[in-house]
C-alpha cells in the first residue's frame, strides 16, 4: 500500500503545515474493485492539499508501486491551465477577453478566412468559436510530418485550419474543440514572442510552485521511474512504453499534454478555490469570475471548465475530465463549499468511468466527515 512520499512530508513539516490525511486505504479498496493498474486521488481546499492517496502499480504485470509524488497525465484538464494562463496575461495587459483572432493573427496569417477574424479568445476557450474538434481529419499527421519545434507545428496547424471557415457560425453552438485551444495558444505566442510552454512555466508553474509538472508522458525512457499509461490488452492491460506514440503530438500542448503530481495539481486547484473566495493575489477578482462563469445560460463551458450544478457541491460545480487515450484525470471543484476532488488513473479506457464515479462519492463523503 502506497504512503506519502518522505520528501513531501518533510516539506510540509518544515513549512509548519499539518501533513495531508492519507487516503491510501480508501483508494486501495476502490482499486481492488476496479481492477485498474493504479488509482490516485486528492481532496483540496483553498488552504491546500487536505488529503491524498494512491494505490496500484506503475506498470501492469510489474511490482513497482505508485507513490503520492508520482506524475500523472492530465489530458484535456490542461485546458484549465491554458485558460488560466490567458487570465494571467489579460491581467498583465497583453490582451483582453475580446481580443480577436484577427487582432492577434491578422498580420502574421494573411490567409485567415474572414469568418474567423472577429472571433474573440473567450469564445475559443469556451468552445463557442465554431472550430471543430481537430480541424481536418489528417491535420495532426501532416503537422508532425513537417518536423520542427512544437511551436512551429502549432503554427502550421492553426494557419492551415483557419484557411477554411468555421464549421458552425461563431457563438451559435457549443462544440468541444481542441482546435480552439491551439488557436488560442498561437495567439498568445504571436502576441508575446514566447512559446506556450515557456509562458505556462513562467506564468503558472513557477508562481504556483508546481515544481514537478511538465509536458508529455511522464518518466524516463528505459526506466520505470513514473507510471506508464495503458491500453486494454488481451490479458488485462498493456503498458504504453515511452516514445513518440505515448502521447498526443507535443504541438497540441494548449489542449492537453501536461503531466503533474497530485500535490502540484492541488496547488493549481487551490489557487482557483482561493480566487472563488475573493483572493486576488494571483489573478484579479474579475478574472477569476470570468474563468468560473459560462458566458450564456446554454453554454455549459467557462474558459477551461465545464460549468454545472450538483447538490453535494452546494450549487455551481466546475469540472473537467481529460484523457490522451492512455490516462484519465478528473477535477471537480465545489466552489461554494471550498473543496475539490482530483482523481487519476494510468489507463485511457471507459473502464475508469464507474470507478471514478464511486470514488468521487466516497471522497466527497470523506471530506464532509472530516470537515465537521
Amino acid at each position: 500500500m502506497a504512503v506519502l512520499a518522505a520528501f513531501h512530508l518533510l516539506f510540509l513539516l518544515q513549512a509548519g503545515a499539518p501533513p495531508p490525511r492519507d487516503l491510501s486505504n480508501l483508494i486501495a479498496s476502490a482499486l481492488e474493485k476496479s481492477q485498474l493498474p493504479a488509482l490516485g486521488a486528492a481532496i483540496v481546499t483553498s488552504a491546500g492539499l487536505e488529503a491524498v492517496g494512491v494505490a496500484g502499480v506503475r506498470s501492469w504485470g510489474r511490482s513497482e508501486n505508485v507513490t503520492s509524488d508520482d506524475q500523472w497525465h492530465l489530458g484535456s484538464c490542461t485546458k484549465a491551465v491554458t485558460a488560466t494562463l490567458v487570465g494571467r496575461l489579460i491581467d498583465r495587459g497583453v490582451l483582453g477577453w475580446n481580443t480577436t483572432i484577427g487582432d492577434a493573427l491578422g498580420t502574421a496569417f494573411p490567409a485567415i478566412h474572414p469568418a474567423w477574424r472577429a472571433v474573440p479568445i473567450a469564445w475559443l476557450l469556451s468552445h463557442r468559436s465554431g472550430a471543430p474538434l481537430n480541424f481536418a481529419e489528417d491535420i495532426w499527421e501532416r503537422m508532425v510530418a513537417r518536423g520542427g519545434s512544437p511551436r512551429d507545428q502549432r503554427r502550421f496547424f492553426v494557419e492551415e485550419g483557419l484557411r477554411t471557415p468555421p464549421t458552425a457560425p461563431p457563438n451559435t453552438v457549443t462544440v468541444y474543440s481542441n482546435s480552439g485551444y491551439l488557436v488560442a495558444g498561437v495567439m498568445l505566442e504571436t502576441l508575446t514572442g514566447a512559446s506556450w510552454e515557456e509562458l505556462v512555466r513562467r506564468e503558472v508553474f513557477e508562481p504556483l510552485v508546481m515544481t514537478r509538472t511538465g509536458f508529455g508522458a511522464p518518466g524516463t525512457a528505459g526506466r520505470l521511474d513514473q507510471p506508464l499509461g495503458h491500453t486494454r490488452g488481451p490479458n488485462g492491460w498493456t503498458p504504453v512504453e515511452l516514445g513518440p506514440n505515448a502521447d498526443n503530438p507535443a504541438a497540441t500542448g494548449p489542449a492537453g499534454t501536461i503531466h503533474t503530481t497530485l500535490p502540484d495539481w492541488a496547488r493549481f486547484i487551490a489557487a482557483h478555490l482561493r480566487g472563488a473566495r475573493g483572493d486576488h493575489g494571483y489573478l484579479k477578482s474579475a478574472t477569476w469570475r470570468r474563468l468560473h462563469s459560462a458566458g450564456g445560460t446554454d453554454w455549459g463551458y467557462s474558459p477551461g471548465w465545464v460549468v454545472t450544478e450538483r447538490e453535494w457541491a452546494g450549487g455551481k460545480l466546475l469540472r473537467h475530465v481529460g484523457s490522451n487515450n492512455f490516462w484519465v484525470a478528473e477535477a471537480s471543484l465545489a466552489l461554494a463549499k471550498d473543496f475539490a476532488v482530483l482523481i487519476v488513473t494510468n489507463v485511457g479506457d471507459d473502464a475508469a468511468e464507474a470507478p471514478f464515479q464511486h470514488l468521487l462519492s466516497a471522497l466527497v463523503a470523506n471530506h464532509a466527515t472530516h470537515a465537521r
